[in-house]
């Protein structure tokens, strides 16, 4: 019996937290669903990078970055026309806002300018944070 109690606990709270979850589920064909969180990574890997350069004093090479892992002319890279017709529109402009947020930050960074610099990063995280509380990718 003792070993049954932590497996009978962990499967109410896991079938409690799944109820409770009221963020849109996005249904994608698995290679998709892999895909599209591979882009997620990426997007907070290029983040973590982006404090690093920052704190670097690096405002080129954060531009740079930036511009081209996050920005509007990363699109092609991260297949966006091909995952767009899976999204739902209010998560497709959710992740727009995210890409022209970042090819503002990328004109905004290199005036040095820190507090205009924070604002902009924050927008892209921002956005990140709005469509992770929005939806759930499966």
């Amino acid at each position: 019996m003792n070993r049954l109690l932590p497996c009978l606990l962990w499967l109410v709270v896991a079938t409690t937290a799944a109820a409770e979850d009221a963020r849109v589920r996005v249904d994608l064909p698995p290679p998709m669903r892999d895909h599209m969180l591979g882009n997620m990574r990426d997007h907070l890997e290029v983040i973590d990078t982006l404090l690093g350069q920052l704190a670097a004093g690096a405002h080129d090479q954060a531009a740079e970055l930036a511009e081209t892992r996050l920005g509007m002319s990363s699109l092609g890279s991260h297949g966006a026309e091909h995952m767009a017709p899976y999204m739902p529109e209010g998560m497709r402009a959710i992740g727009s806002s995210m890409h022209r947020a970042a090819s503002r930050f990328a004109r905004v960074v290199v005036e040095g300018d820190a507090a205009a610099t924070l604002a902009a990063l924050r927008e892209v995280t921002a956005a990140c944070t709005a469509c992770h509380r929005g939806y759930r990718v499966h």
